[in-house]
């Protein structure tokens, strides 16, 4: 289990460091001097929702399920694959909410606006580590 964690430690580390260069390219050129479109910043504000709940189903249908049979067996591989598949679509998931501030970025929203996004992407990426099951 520890190499598995160890890898799901430095992919969240890696998409960590992507949020920031979202900010960073956000800034640097997403400028847009056209006003943007209220809609699709409401439109995209409920995609994001949808993903956050989405977040909290996967995390507790693939990682807390599988940390609940590797605490009994540690050796199932079939649950510890599951665990592993369970913590990257999470992280993809979280990466997916930075970079719809991105996107917003892009289309012409100030930082002020889109920075709730990146926020919350970091910070369910920094809440979701990758933890080893306790046992019972």
């Amino acid at each position: 289990m520890e190499p598995e964690r160890k890898m799901l430690q430095t992919v969240r580390i890696a998409l960590l460091v992507s949020i920031a260069l979202y900010v960073f390219i956000g800034e640097r050129i997403g400028r847009s001097t056209g006003a943007p479109d209220r809609n699709s910043y409401f439109a995209i504000t409920l995609v994001v929702l949808t993903i956050v709940g989405m977040i909290f189903a996967v995390w507790r249908l693939f990682v807390l399920r599988s940390e609940t049979t590797l605490a009994d067996r540690a050796e199932d591989t079939t649950a510890l694959k599951r665990w592993c598949r369970g913590y990257i679509f999470t992280y993809a998931l979280c990466e997916t909410v930075a970079m719809f501030g991105l996107v917003l970025r892009f289309m012409g929203f100030t930082f002020s606006e889109v920075a709730p996004f990146y926020v919350v992407g970091f910070a369910l990426m920094l809440l979701f580590g990758p933890r080893r099951p306790r046992i019972t």
